[in-house]
């Protein structure tokens, strides 16, 4: 059953008024990021809503923030409410194997969520909200995020006061945008999280594909702020894709890198179900091994930024499917090292074991990460036997695993 937001939420800004207007300083804005940065830390699990019918950057803004905390290893979930056209597919399929859970009716939403993030939303009547989700946005202990970039007379806050980044920005995307510039700046933060890189391709694409949808390719914008804003944006992504994917390419203008982007998410797409079809179960772990003949394959058609990246979605997908730990274990390309990478992963129920303490159990010193994740990499000189090796450190994690 529909639920009239307008009745729930107070929707003023901190002026009295209904609307929407934009942050009026440089450091306001960046307080109230590092606000939301601090709840996608600190707070446990995630429900992302969008307006109904969405579009692009509607889409699009919902898969980015859900694809950062990912990264943060947060369990996130994504409230579609309507079917949506088979133009965003590609967007769906990234969220499928980044373990984004999709709900695609809102009354189907089912939970424990403490967060709730709502991007691209003018006001509360506009958000797709049935059943359960009327009682989250009326419980007060549930933080309310908002990310928008609609403002004026027909406009309404949605979110909690200092957690809603609404302001004058192209799209909903590129505020998401500047989060995960701040993000990329915390070398702490990536660090705890084993963070290779904040702008992985996915998330480029996504922040890509709203940019532009919103824009239609810049055409839509009127004034010198925004059209900056935009050169400034799809400038860095295109330097971004052309340093770290394509080194020889220079593309001549945003629709060859968005194409570029596409394509290159559909190659990630196959790598990863070359992973998964390489799946095992344990007793308590879900693990893929792929010895130097197996990776050779995944170097031969992508580059290094895909194969972590889909390292890193398997594990996080084996992760839940075995209900305890996952493991992933692949040869670096020659061309990179001489190593073998090890990514362990914990599932979001389990709580009973501290990953970082199977490093000092293996006596590991070439490796990191925190009490949920860990990675590892361990010279293949070290391993005689590469399958012995494996089976003996499987078992040793099922015996130091509690009962």
């Amino acid at each position: 059953m529909p639920v009239n937001l307008d009745s729930i939420l107070p929707g003023s800004g901190k002026d009295g008024t209904m609307k929407k207007v934009s942050i009026p300083t440089i450091h306001e804005k960046n307080r109230i990021i590092e606000n939301v940065i601090g709840a996608m830390l600190s707070r446990n699990r995630f429900l992302v809503l969008g307006h109904k019918n969405p579009d692009e950057d509607c889409i699009a803004s919902m898969v980015a923030f859900s694809l950062l905390l990912g990264k943060l290893y947060k369990p996130v979930a994504i409230c579609l409410g309507e079917r949506v056209h088979e133009h965003y597919q590609y967007m769906l399929n990234i969220c499928r194997y980044h373990s984004i859970v999709l709900f695609e009716a809102c009354g189907s939403v089912d939970g424990d969520f403490d967060t709730l993030v709502v991007c691209d939303t003018p006001k509360p009547s506009m958000v797709a909200c049935h059943g359960q989700l009327g009682a989250l946005f009326e419980n007060p202990a549930v933080r309310k995020i908002e990310i928008d970039h609609h403002l004026g007379a027909d406009s309404q806050y949605i979110g909690d006061e200092e957690y809603c980044l609404v302001t004058e920005a192209t799209s909903s995307s590129e505020l998401i945008c500047h989060i995960a510039l701040k993000m990329r700046n915390r070398r702490d933060l990536r660090e705890r999280y084993l963070i290779d890189e904040i702008f992985s391709r996915n998330f480029t694409l996504s922040i890509l594909t709203g940019i532009i949808g919103d824009t239609n390719m810049g055409q839509f914008l009127q004034s010198r702020r925004e059209k900056r804003f935009y050169h400034i944006f799809s400038t860095m992504l295109n330097s971004l894709l052309t340093e770290e994917t394509v080194k020889e390419t220079n593309f001549k203008n945003t629709d060859e890198v968005f194409q570029e982007l596409h394509r290159l998410s559909t190659r990630e797409e196959r790598c990863f179900r070359y992973f998964m079809d390489r799946k095992n179960f344990s007793a308590s772990i879900g693990f893929v091994a792929l010895g130097k003949r197996d990776t050779e394959p995944l170097f031969s058609e992508g580059d290094e930024e895909t194969v972590v990246n889909v390292a890193r979605a398997a594990a996080n997908v084996l992760a839940e499917e075995s209900g305890k730990l996952s493991m992933v274990v692949y040869y670096d390309s020659p061309e990179l090292s001489d190593y073998i990478q090890f990514r362990v992963r914990r599932s979001q129920q389990y709580k009973k074991y501290d990953l970082r303490d199977l490093l000092e159990l293996f006596d590991i010193e070439n490796g990191g990460g925190h009490e949920g994740a860990i990675g590892f990499r361990i010279h293949r000189t070290q391993v005689a036997d590469y399958r012995l090796f494996i089976r003996n450190l499987i078992e040793g994690i099922e015996k130091a695993l509690p009962v």
